[in-house]
């Protein structure tokens, strides 16, 4: 009996030990690549025929992998793939604050404010009432799916994930469904713009507005320039100006969206903290004070040629620009580690809900904010 116990924990360990080898060596290639791909972007570095291997990973991949990694092998490392997708979307998010301008934010996005707070919390509400009164998805995947909706996909829930105390599988079923829903609609947006003839303006307020990541959103832009550019020529904007623009001008809404998010999990974080005697307002992350400060610092003083010169001023551009690049590419990776979370005994537990929660809610925002770009222009 012993002795089939020791050949039954031999073999179980040879098999962790694989497992672990080959979690080892995708972290690395997937590092390496991504590693390369910030030095093709900020340095300039030439790989000639071999630059595909600084491009292939994007994040729908990553996240692929990690799904891949975990319905075939399993957890491995728990530990350190908890601990590094957590702090490495901390500190992502962080650097993503680098690449934001609150004065040019606001001056862009002027014109629809109005229109814009609607539309998140909107969004907000109508992801509650989807997920939580018809569907019955957990709190924590419909707020992270109706955030990832309202704002900026990925990044948000980045963003809200970590506040929220989220579970890796709330994170990875949220990340899931934004991405497959951002590739559709890179793909489908273009066409249903070219079908109902939207001008370039019309069409980026509108890719802003219901497609979820920037990434996509920048896509979806550029494609329709290239469907039109004769329209390009005679309205004198492009697509993708006018969706890059209004994107980033909504992606600040990640810092209102933080400070108030512990206010609607008031309950849940007080009872996990000091026996509920934690106020909400302190249930506030560090990271995210250190986001706002990384903006602030970033648009008042690193691009301010007034205040530190034109030399400077430059030298500072490049900086947040290269912190801002590297925080994007930080965040891929840590998808691999959220997608490595999400085994088969969780995909079981999870079902098809969310799934159709943020299809149901990506639908409404879209039908919403298309008929409103057609009213106001």
């Amino acid at each position: 009996m012993q002795l089939a116990e020791i050949k039954t924990n031999n073999i179980n360990n040879k098999i962790m030990r694989k497992k672990e080898l080959c979690y080892i060596l995708v972290v690395a290639v997937l590092g390496v690549s991504l590693l390369l791909g910030f030095a093709v972007e900020v340095f300039n570095l030439n790989l000639d025929s071999a630059v595909w291997i600084a491009h292939w990973v994007s994040s729908p991949i990553a996240l692929a992998i990690g799904f891949v990694f975990a319905l075939v092998f399993g957890k491995a490392f728990p530990d350190f793939n908890k601990t590094m997708s957590k702090k490495l979307l901390q500190y992502s998010v962080i650097g993503l604050g680098f690449g934001m301008n609150v004065d040019k934010a606001i001056a862009s996005g002027s014109e629809g404010m109005l229109f814009t707070i609607v539309s998140v919390f909107g969004t907000l509400a109508l992801g509650w009432f989807f997920g939580r009164k018809l569907l019955g998805v957990d709190s924590q995947t419909s707020y992270l799916l109706s955030s990832g909706t309202a704002i900026c996909g990925g990044s948000a829930i980045a963003a809200v994930g970590p506040i929220i105390k989220a579970k890796a599988e709330s994170m990875s079923v949220a990340l899931g469904v934004v991405f497959v829903l951002n590739a559709i609609a890179l793909f489908v947006f273009p066409y249903i713009g070219d079908a109902i003839g939207m001008t370039m303006k019309q069409f980026g307020m509108w890719a802003a507005i219901a497609i979820h990541d920037t990434s996509s959103v920048v896509g979806a832009g550029a494609a329709y320039d290239q469907m039109h550019p004769e329209l390009v020529a005679s309205q004198g904007v492009s697509a993708l100006e006018v969706a890059t623009t209004i994107k980033l001008t909504r992606a600040l809404w990640i810092v209102v969206l933080a400070l108030v998010t512990p206010f609607f999990f008031r309950k849940s974080l007080a009872a996990s903290t000091d026996g509920g005697s934690k106020p909400w307002y302190k249930c506030v992350p560090r990271f995210i004070v250190w986001f706002i400060v990384a903006i602030l610092f970033n648009t008042y003083i690193l691009s301010n040629a007034s205040l530190i010169g034109d030399t400077a001023a430059s030298a500072g551009s490049m900086f947040s620009g290269a912190v801002n690049k590297l925080a994007k590419h930080l965040i891929t990776l840590s998808l691999f580690f959220i997608g490595a979370s999400l085994t088969r005994e969780t995909l079981r537990s999870v079902g098809l809900k969310p799934l159709l929660q943020g299809v149901m809610l990506w639908i409404s925002i879209s039908v919403v904010s298309l008929g409103y770009i057609f009213w106001v222009e």
